[in-house]
């Protein structure tokens, strides 16, 4: 088990000092910024929604190693993906984070890396920042189209 969480551990560096999707979309369709007051993490996502699908989703921000790891993770995820495909890797991502990993399947093996953020609870709103923040983007498509 030592193992797999050093793993675990290994990626969300990876995903910390080289972020996937990282930067601005010049013109998105869509855009929201989150923030969380307890730490200070900020996000800025920029996502192109065309059809029913993310064509292309990017982020910037400043925050703990688990919250641009989030980010960087969410993205590579959704990209391509539908609002109910989104949903359902969402749903299982915020079970993970609450209450660890409690089954052998999942949607995408990549949420796995967030096992153990429910050993810290102060980090819970960290790896959900990004996450929280498309939801409000796909909110808003929903009530706009």
């Amino acid at each position: 088990m030592s193992e797999l969480n050093d793993l675990y551990q290994e990626i969300i560096l990876d995903h910390n000092k080289n972020p996937r999707n990282w930067g601005k979309i010049d013109l998105p369709s869509n855009f929201a910024e989150g923030f969380n007051p307890l730490c200070g993490d900020k996000i800025e996502l920029y996502v192109n929604y065309n059809g029913d699908k993310i064509q292309d989703i990017k982020f910037e921000g400043n925050g703990c190693a688990i919250s641009k790891a989030s980010a960087s993770v969410m993205t590579t995820m959704v990209k391509g993906k539908t609002k109910d495909e989104i949903t359902k890797i969402y749903n299982e991502f915020h079970q993970i984070i609450t209450e660890g990993c409690n089954h052998d399947h999942y949607i995408d093996e990549n949420l796995e890396v967030f096992c153990g953020v429910k050993e810290y609870p102060g980090r819970v709103k960290c790896a959900a920042l990004a996450w929280h923040t498309l939801n409000d983007i796909l909110k808003r498509i929903d009530n706009n189209g």
